[in-house]
């Protein structure tokens, strides 16, 4: 929950600042390969050379690691690939080490606290233990889905139709991968020398992550950070609402029953006072509202019920200010006395706040007050509606200033009362929370300020975000239109012959006899049916009527035998996932590789 807050949330800055410019240096070079493994390597390259040449090869296609191996061209692509790896891995590396300062304080502080609780409760783990745990909150929880699938998390900036390729998430996933055994020391299994090269990688980059870790916890207390007092919430405007599901509540409550212990072991603690006032834990009928015989048995009801949201304002519930029934508001009696007084002592000068309440008015001074009204007054007038002082405020603020003073004196004795303030010294007592006030204004202005500016921020990305999907979606309907449409262009009448029907245009047809195919590397071999029978098979090719698809017919001995729906987008699948070999009609095996070159020349004229 913590780090989808702040991947999500507060974090979404941080990462796309720490790991964007990194990643898009990726992802610009689409020629990289980083495969490491060589029976891929081997097999690929094995492709390359079929569909490049048209020829089928004289290796075989399944081989071991160690036979791949033996090839110079296989050992040359890896040790390229492992090149390209380090030097990915090092820059996005690099990225993260140097943009410390761009993490969310509250992961680091949670890192922190993580790494201290278990060097406490486990004094005999070694600190490589505990920083492996660290590591795997702070990067492999918290960045490495970033870096994984960096489009959904907003990461980089992709335009429409530059949507990230396999190969791309091939790239970054094996980035990933490197970095999260580099956290953990983790070595790669094998014993080949491409292992070999990459697990010394692994232990020279553990330990620039050990350092990076170090630092990653090295940060201060929240009342440091924050700059925050036992007044602070004095100075919050409007009380904080949390929104929270039922089933997170619920378990929110055990936890904080289970550790009590831990959490306030003083008696008097105010958190122990709040558990035991709130009982033991709720069921989630008693939360709901809802009788559990009302749909007995159903599970899937009580599941979804679990995940309803709820809204809490948060109340202290030990504050001398909370409103009730038989009580007048004395939070509000504090703050419009606070504003008188500010009122008077604008106009008003003397030795204390008493020599000035008691104190005669002058007609200057009363003139200068009834100024300071009416410019209040406009200003007021130019506030949006929402953003207004309270109506009480306005009202006492338009008394005068001989009023103001008498009622000053009316609320101090009232305030005595309540106990906020306490004889003799209500007065100075006043002033100092007068003072406190004006020197945390500065404070709450600069919090307002930046959480307005995320608040922009976010909603750019919004924006931003909602345009780029919409193109998307306009260039990729256009873009497979297109596509279907090209698939469809006829190529030239090289051995070919054409199938005539009444009413209809004439369609392309390809005649290949089983032998010819045989020649050319496309059939690998019929089963049931001696290769001196392949003469007397014959498949006919055509495009048809669904775009991107071909027909291909059998016929033995002049004899339809069967028929069946080829399409191209499944060869290029195959293809990608490195399957050589596939089956038509149940028992002809043949080449993809060929195949494939075989109707890009006739039909694509590539």
């Amino acid at each position: 929950m913590l780090v989808n807050f702040y991947r999500h949330a507060r974090g979404q800055n941080s990462l796309r600042e720490t790991l964007g410019p990194a990643l898009k240096g990726v992802l610009l070079d689409r020629t990289l390969c980083i495969r490491t493994d060589p029976v891929e390597v081997y097999k690929t390259w094995i492709n390359q050379t079929e569909t490049q040449t048209g020829h089928k090869s004289s290796l075989p296609y399944e081989v071991s690691p160690a036979d791949a191996l033996s090839h110079p061209e296989v050992q040359r692509r890896i040790d390229v690939a492992i090149v390209n790896l380090k030097n990915l891995t090092d820059r996005v590396l690099q990225a993260i080490i140097s943009n410390l300062h761009q993490l969310p304080y509250g992961l680091r502080y949670t890192a922190k606290v993580l790494r201290d609780a278990l060097r406490e409760k486990f004094p005999e783990a070694s600190e490589d233990e505990l920083y492996k745990i660290v590591g795997n909150l702070v990067y492999y929880r918290y960045m490495n889905p970033a870096i994984v699938a960096p489009d959904g998390f907003d990461v980089v900036d992709r335009s429409a139709g530059s949507a990230l390729q396999p190969e791309q998430r091939h790239i970054l996933g094996s980035v990933a991968r490197t970095l999260q055994h580099a956290a953990a020391n983790k070595h790669f299994h094998g014993d080949g020398y491409h292992v070999r090269a990459l697990n010394q990688y692994i232990s020279q980059t553990h330990r620039r992550f050990r350092n990076f870790l170090l630092s990653v916890c090295d940060v201060p207390e929240p009342e440091e950070r924050f700059n925050m007092d036992e007044y602070s919430e004095l100075l919050i405007l409007n009380k904080p609402v949390v929104y929270i599901s039922i089933s997170e509540l619920i378990n929110t409550h055990q936890l904080l029953l289970d550790h009590q212990e831990v959490l306030c072991p003083d008696p008097s603690d105010p958190l122990r006072l709040l558990l035991k006032d709130l009982g033991s834990v709720p069921t989630l009928q008693d939360l709901i509202g809802e009788s559990p015989l009302a749909d007995p048995g159903s599970e899937s009801g009580l599941s979804q019920s679990s995940k309803m949201e709820v809204s809490l304002t948060l109340t202290n519930k030990f504050d001398i200010f909370n409103e009730s029934n038989d009580k007048p508001d004395a939070r509000g009696l504090l703050l419009s006395t606070k504003q008188l007084i500010i009122d008077v002592i604008r106009t008003q000068s003397g030795d204390s706040l008493g020599d000035i309440l008691r104190g005669s008015v002058s007609h200057d001074q009363e003139a200068c007050h009834d100024w300071l009204v009416q410019r209040r007054a406009q200003q007021d007038a130019r506030t949006p509606e929402k953003m207004k002082r309270n109506q009480s405020l306005v009202a006492n603020g338009n008394l005068s200033l001989e009023e103001k003073k008498r009622r000053i004196l009316r609320c101090l004795r009232r305030l005595e009362g309540l106990g906020v303030l306490r004889p003799p010294k209500a007065e100075d007592q006043i002033l100092r929370m007068i003072a406190k006030d004006i020197r945390q204004q500065r404070l709450h202005r600069q919090r307002r300020g930046a959480e307005l500016q995320k608040l922009r921020q976010t909603l750019g990305s919004l924006q931003a975000k909602s345009s780029f999907h919409s193109e998307q979606v306009d260039y990729y309907r256009d873009y497979i239109t297109s596509c279907l449409d090209n698939l469809t262009t006829n190529s030239k009448s090289t051995n070919k012959k054409t199938a005539e029907s009444k009413g209809k245009k004439k369609i392309l047809v390809l005649s290949y006899s089983a032998a010819r195919l045989q020649e050319k590397g496309v059939l690998l071999e019929i089963e049931e049916l001696p290769s001196t029978q392949f003469k007397n098979v014959v498949f006919d090719i055509m495009a048809a009527s669904q775009k991107g698809s071909f027909s291909i017919k059998a016929r033995f001995l002049g004899v339809q035998m069967e028929d069946v729906l080829l399409k191209y987008q499944d060869l290029l699948q195959l293809q990608y996932e490195g399957v050589a070999v596939m089956k038509m009609f149940d028992k002809a095996k043949v080449n993809v590789n060929l195949l494939i070159f075989l109707l890009n020349k006739k039909f694509f004229k590539k």
